[in-house]
């Protein structure tokens, strides 16, 4: 199953970001793909802030992992291989009680655990295009609740 949206704009992104939040079930593996400035964080942003969370949403890519309450968000970009996985202490984050956000996952394959939810950001003029795949039943349950 998959789906796509064009969003024109950052409030747009934050507000899909919204839609997904209210649908997240506990355990879910979601992988974040796109160019550095897509707003693979924008849109953990969004999903966060659906759940109640009021403080701030930093980009993990410099502390690798970003936890709030039942959800954590990954930034893989400067790991350098699946090994690496470990010494961060993700084997704790894939207990099932914890919906993972995980950006740049091909520098975890091997390691990481396959994703529920495969999202695509692509720039689309001044907006962008989110193509969204599920990757098992609790995806496709995830997405046809979007919808």
């Amino acid at each position: 199953m998959e789906q796509t949206w064009v969003l024109e704009n950052e409030a747009a992104q934050l507000a899909l970001g919204a839609r997904l939040g209210r649908v997240l079930a506990p355990g879910l593996c979601i992988y974040l793909r796109g160019p550095l400035g897509a707003g693979k964080t924008t849109l953990v942003r969004g999903a966060l802030r659906a759940r109640g969370h009021t403080g701030t949403v930093r980009s993990p890519t410099y502390t690798l992992v970003e936890t709030y309450d039942d959800i954590c968000h990954l930034d893989l970009y400067r790991v350098a291989g699946a090994e690496e996985m470990e010494f961060l202490g993700a084997r704790e984050l894939f207990d099932g009680r914890h919906t993972c956000f995980v950006e740049w996952p091909e520098r975890g394959a091997g390691w990481l655990p396959p994703a529920d939810l495969d999202i695509d950001i692509q720039m689309a003029g001044s907006g962008r295009q989110l193509r969204v795949r599920a990757g098992s039943g609790a995806g496709e349950s995830v997405l046809e609740r979007m919808a």
